[in-house]
């Protein structure tokens, strides 16, 4: 099957996870990902996370449509096979330092003159250049350093860090559409280009109505824990067994929750008949919304609200969501058989193109397991001129 990428060659130089969540969407969407280890133990996240026969599942989830080669980019001849790679290629991907590429000696010119038609990605904690150019980073760090963490939790609580490492992810998001969008530009001009993108810059971008407002106001925004910080009604609300997330986000829908809830007659308070009055008046407000809720049971209230055009769910946890039979009936658990592994379980393709779908053609490969295959391609494609 032909799939968007199909044909597309990706040099992956990248470990632990911004970069790999790259490379392995460029993978599902049909690229041929040949991901460079080092000599030793390759990629580290082949030791970390839940392990089952000493086969790391975190690594599985994120290499998948991937094929591994072991080379040693310091070796003279580990750089001329990276050289022989890149003139062949149309994708070079590496999260190193800044720098680091260029001392290896392959520098942004010396990529050019080797294949003027390569993309090169580069993903970063903080950018390319700068004065935090050269720090390192993590996720924890950039969540606190960019105002997320400042932003979530508890009006009460200290600051909240996000649980998945969502700025890594984000980071690896924005690279993969960076380079879709230079290899178009490539199908414009012959000529490939460089991609930056960062885990701050990235995060940075999500603020969305918080940072719109900072910028308009000069004020920051408050931790508001799950109440949302410019909205009233808006969050959880504790039914006879337990709490659901209601999402009354524009003023239609606001009125038929509170005519489901029998409380219309609220609107005509001049205390909730604006949402900055609701907002004002927020704990009296989810007060009289909770003594009604709590009169009916999580099941009945969602099944009325929903009808009613009214978004709300339960407060599911991973493995409730995991097995939610919507998420079920979109395919977002695949049972993935890894040879010499048995099957291995991971989360699916939240994209779904109907004509190319994304597809595992090949499983999280062991270290090196594809070494001497890509070897071979090189010596056959030199040999026939390539």
């Amino acid at each position: 099957m032909q799939q968007p990428l199909s044909g597309i060659k990706v040099i992956d130089l990248t470990r632990i996870l911004s970069g790999p969540f790259c490379t392995m969407l460029l993978g599902d969407m049909g690229a041929d990902v040949i991901k460079i280890e080092g000599a030793g133990d390759g990629d580290p996240v082949r030791r970390q996370g839940a392990r089952v026969e000493d086969f790391s599942w975190y690594f599985a989830s994120f290499n998948r449509n991937k094929r591994s080669m072991v080379l040693d980019l310091r070796s003279a001849e580990g750089k001329a096979v990276l050289t022989q790679l890149i003139a062949q290629s149309d994708v070079l991907v590496e999260n190193f330092r800044p720098g680091v590429l260029a001392e290896m000696g392959f520098d942004d010119d010396r990529l050019a003159a080797i294949n003027p038609r390569l993309v090169t990605a580069g993903i970063t904690g903080y950018g390319a250049s700068g004065p935090y150019a050269e720090r390192p980073a993590f996720d924890f760090v950039v969540q606190a350093m960019s105002g997320f963490m400042a932003s979530s939790g508890a009006a009460d609580g200290p600051p909240m860090r996000c649980a998945p490492p969502i700025t890594d992810l984000v980071a690896g998001l924005y690279a993969a559409w960076g380079i879709v969008n230079a290899l178009r530009a490539r199908d414009q001009s012959g000529s490939g280009q460089r991609v930056e993108a960062a885990m701050m810059t990235g995060i940075l971008s999500m603020f969305a109505y918080l940072s719109a407002d900072y910028l308009a106001t000069g004020k920051l925004p408050v931790r508001t824990g799950n109440d949302h910080p410019i909205a009233s009604p808006y969050g959880l609300f504790s039914a006879s067994d337990g709490e659901i997330a209601v999402a009354p986000s524009t003023e239609d829908i606001l009125a038929r929750f509170l005519g489901l809830l029998g409380l219309r007659h609220l609107l005509d308070e001049a205390r909730f008949a604006s949402n900055p009055q609701r907002v004002l008046h927020r704990q009296e407000l989810n007060r009289l919304i909770n003594e009604r809720v709590g009169t009916d049971t999580q099941a009945n209230w969602i099944s009325r609200l929903n009808l009613g055009g009214v978004p709300c769910g339960r407060v599911q946890d991973i493995g409730e969501a995991l097995r939610d039979p919507q998420m079920l009936h979109q395919n977002m658990v695949l049972d993935i058989e890894h040879p010499g592994h048995g099957v291995v379980k991971m989360v699916g393709f939240p994209v779904k193109l109907s004509a190319s779908p994304c597809v595992v053609r090949y499983p999280a490969p062991d270290y090196g397991a594809h070494t001497a295959e890509i070897l071979e391609e090189l010596r056959l494609s030199t040999t026939a001129g390539g």
